[in-house]
């Protein structure tokens, strides 16, 4: 099937803008909100923030060599130059999105949308690997999950991929609506509930409430995958307008996980049941979280009848993304990178890991400040350190400033030798002291929330490693 083909007249027309300027019959090759690096031909949407003015380099884009730009309305006479096109819209965000839903709907392609407040991302991979088995498969890349994002990723459509898989983010209630709109899933994925994004709710049924956003728009022939496991998901499921397929460990389920093995570092296997059949999955990914996530996959691609077999033979070839639960084995250590982002349920998680690994020497976890988790911030980092000295932790690493130090403090009231907990306040200190501190045998887990830049610490043990 041949591409969709965006040319100025339907971009205006698809926008609700006017082409003030250039050829209707102007073709042009994606999508930019970047003047920086914007591509040759590309249609760059001029977007307002909070401190900038995207229009203000409306110009500097088409002599970066833009096909055309999109401005608001007026704003065109200023950036008007050669066969450039020039549309000017009422909101320049609202058309991105309208044209994004327009390609969505001419496409022809049939939409996975996943939420939930962990494993987005990993149930977003691990499901576009088992569809790509039958189908021509594209997804959003990293994290372009929000209302920007994920137009931008829907954009990409124009190339007629059979199945998009895309992940919806939010961290305020309406945000999933206003996606869901604009995506039209086919099928919608709830991984579960948890306290990411808490400061900005008053409690987690309220995160609950947010996500449900996910159900909303959904015809019979819509079909809703969701956690069995999750008392919150699974309370919210039973108002979903479609077809509901379960997955999960503890409760009963359409596909459901059992006997499983816990290989700490090494991964995970266990026997997965299924409507259509059974089969033994030995997954590299860490933790029963990500098992939940390979549920969820497999749930998907079992409504587009990828047959058993290829899920079975792609599981034991899945990878994490970068900074999720990386293994990453250096001379002397074994580093669990899982830098990317943090909160108490993930980290819980994460400390799970090394309670079952059996390799390590030593159990190193470097913990970063968990962000935007409001007025219990303080409280749920006590919980994660009293989970700490749980998992038999022999030295803790904790950054960033009055909840870290909650978090230290808890571990030591829970157990932990204070002599084994050194708080430091950036991840540039951490990262001198951890390469100092850590042995060989030692299995380190390095996590926190992304403003905390956790990773330097990872970057630093793989130089001193090098």
């Amino acid at each position: 099937m041949s591409e969709l083909r965006l040319t100025a007249a339907s971009v205006a027309e698809a926008m609700g803008g006017a082409l003030v300027s250039g050829s209707e019959s102007r073709e042009l090759f994606g999508v930019s909100i970047d003047s920086r690096t914007v591509r040759a031909g590309e249609l760059y949407v001029a977007l307002r923030g909070d401190r900038f003015d995207g229009a203000e380099f409306a110009a500097s884009a088409i002599d970066a060599g833009a096909g055309g730009v999109v401005v608001p309305r007026g704003r065109g006479p200023g950036v008007d130059r050669g066969p450039a096109v020039v549309i000017e819209v009422d909101d320049t965000l609202d058309a991105l999105q309208a044209l994004a839903h327009r390609v969505r709907r001419d496409s022809g392609t049939r939409v996975v949308a996943i939420t939930g407040s962990a494993g987005k991302t990993t149930t977003k991979e691990v499901t576009a690997e088992f569809l790509s088995a039958k189908y021509r498969v594209i997804r959003n890349h990293g994290n372009l999950n929000n209302h920007i994002g994920l137009p931008l990723s829907l954009i990409e459509l124009r190339r007629r991929p059979e199945i998009a898989v895309v992940e919806l983010g939010m961290n305020h209630a309406g945000e999933i609506s206003r996606l869901v709109r604009i995506a039209e899933p086919d099928v919608r994925v709830w991984t579960n509930v948890g306290e990411a994004h808490l400061g900005f709710f008053r409690s987690i049924d309220d995160i609950a409430e947010a996500k449900a956003e996910i159900l909303e728009e959904a015809t019979t022939s819509m079909i809703l995958v969701a956690n069995a496991d999750d008392e919150r998901v699974a309370a919210r499921a039973s108002s979903f307008a479609g077809r509901v397929v379960t997955f999960g460990i503890e409760r009963p389920a359409e596909v459901r996980a059992s006997a499983i093995v816990d290989r700490g570092i090494d991964g995970t296997s266990a026997r997965v049941t299924t409507v259509h059949g059974t089969f033994d999955v030995k997954t590299p990914l860490l933790g029963r979280g990500n098992l939940s996530n390979v549920l969820a996959a497999t749930a998907v691609a079992l409504q587009y009848d990828v047959p058993l077999e290829a899920i079975a033979d792609r599981v034991t070839r899945l990878r994490p993304a970068a900074h999720r639960g990386e293994v990453i084995r250096l001379p002397t250590i074994t580093v669990i990178d899982d830098s990317y982002n943090a909160n108490p349920t993930a980290t819980r998680t994460a400390l799970s890991v090394l309670t079952v690994d059996a390799s390590a020497s030593r159990r190193v976890a470097v913990l970063g400040d968990m962000l935007e988790l409001g007025d219990r911030a303080v409280a749920l980092h006590e919980e994660v350190g009293r989970a700490v000295a749980a998992a038999n932790v022999a030295v803790l690493v904790v950054i960033g400033g009055d909840l870290a130090a909650a978090l230290a403090r808890s571990a030591v009231a829970a157990g932990m030798p204070r002599r084994a907990v050194h708080h430091f306040q950036t991840s540039e200190e951490a990262a001198d002291a951890v390469a100092e501190i850590v042995r060989p045998g030692d299995v380190v887990l390095v996590k926190g929330s992304r403003g905390v830049h956790t990773d330097r610490v990872v970057e630093r043990l793989k130089a001193e490693q090098a």
